[in-house]
């Protein structure tokens, strides 16, 4: 092809129609000329061009034949025909059109009428290779962007959470110990089919970014009680206890603020429900059983185990397996039973888990 011009071939078994086709389209396009069906496939073999202007009586092979054999050929078959003819029949027009054929010009034409018509079909053709590109790629920009979006949404849950252990920084790095339990405990409920129906269809992926925001209400309690190096009074306790229901208010004025609800129904539940209690003592609401949901009870093991092996101004960090002994012996007071048996099945894997978060 010459330059950015678009290539043509003409077909016709008259040299003056040929001469006379080159020097009407040459201004605007790369013309190649052949006077038999048989030339243009010949120069098919070295060039494909975005058009062919074709005629239709011929001898040895018709424009009819000559179509049905480009459009039977994958390398040919996207190439535009245009039929070029004398024969004023609406039945042989149908016939061009229904072989393939974009178009059918009756001889003698009109060369600004021709010129036209050939511009209309190449722009046609380009947006439609357009059009496949945008669909052939739609979902790898979909993915991109939703990746975009989720990174921006990580980044605010992570940070929200720092902002919790900026004021409580007597914890350290809790959020993302928490975060590795709950992981490794899912993962053995899977593994061993624990509650497998109710946790299948969970997205484990928004699950893990949710349960940063599981403290989010402390950022609503007065640094003297976050920070008191040594056990809280009954009052103190008390105003503690508000910060499960602080983190549900603010997970919900999220809500109000957003579509997108999958991960905050998620945090809500974290938030709400990990200090609920197997027996129905816990808090905020005092839930038993069944009735916690199983979203909290697997953040309560995970929370406690981060609480119990972790230094605080009031205690020195309880030994791996004093830990272990603990949860375990809580199972059915605190604690799922369940939960606390997957829980001592993968104790070793769990405390490596967090530590990976310490180093």
């Amino acid at each position: 092809m010459a330059g950015d011009k678009e290539l043509i071939i003409l077909v016709d078994d008259s040299p003056t129609n040929l001469k006379l086709g080159k020097k009407l389209l040459s201004e605007k396009y790369h013309v190649a000329t052949a006077p038999s069906a048989k030339k243009m496939f010949e120069l098919l073999e070295g060039n494909l061009p975005s058009m062919i202007l074709l005629d239709i009586n011929m001898p040895e092979m018709n424009g009819y034949e000559a179509i049905e054999i480009l459009k039977a050929n994958p390398a040919t078959s996207d190439i535009l025909v245009i039929f070029l003819t004398a024969m004023t029949g609406s039945d042989d027009e149908l016939l061009g059109l229904s072989l393939g054929a974009v178009d059918y010009i009756i001889k003698p034409f009109q060369p600004p009428l021709l010129l036209k018509r050939i511009e209309i079909h190449l722009l046609m053709k380009a947006q439609r290779k357009e059009l496949c590109y945008f669909n052939d790629n739609l979902q790898k920009m979909v993915e991109e962007k939703t990746r975009g979006i989720l990174e921006i949404q990580n980044a605010l849950l992570t940070t929200m959470g720092e902002l919790v252990e900026y004021r409580d920084d007597i914890t350290g790095k809790h959020i993302e110990r928490t975060q590795q339990g709950v992981k490794v405990l899912l993962e053995e409920l899977k593994r061993s089919g624990t509650y497998l129906d109710e946790i299948k269809d969970w997205d484990v992926h928004l699950l893990l970014q949710s349960c940063q925001l599981h403290d989010v209400g402390k950022i609503a309690i007065d640094d003297k009680i976050l920070k008191k190096p040594g056990k809280l009074s009954e009052d103190e306790f008390a105003d503690m206890k508000r910060h499960t229901h602080v983190g549900r208010q603010i997970i919900e004025k999220v809500e109000a603020m957003t579509h997108e609800s999958e991960f905050l129904k998620y945090a809500k539940i974290f938030a709400t429900s990990h200090h609920e209690r197997w027996d129905g003592t816990g808090y905020p609401h005092g839930l038993k059983g069944d009735e916690i949901p199983l979203l909290g009870r697997i953040m309560a093991v995970a929370d406690v185990y981060d609480a119990l092996t972790s230094a605080r101004p009031y205690k020195e960090p309880f030994p791996h397996d004093e830990a272990v002994r603990i949860i375990t012996e809580a199972g059915g007071t605190q604690f799922d039973p369940l939960l606390v048996a997957a829980f001592t099945r993968i104790a070793t894997q769990f405390k490596c888990e967090m530590d990976t978060v310490i180093q």
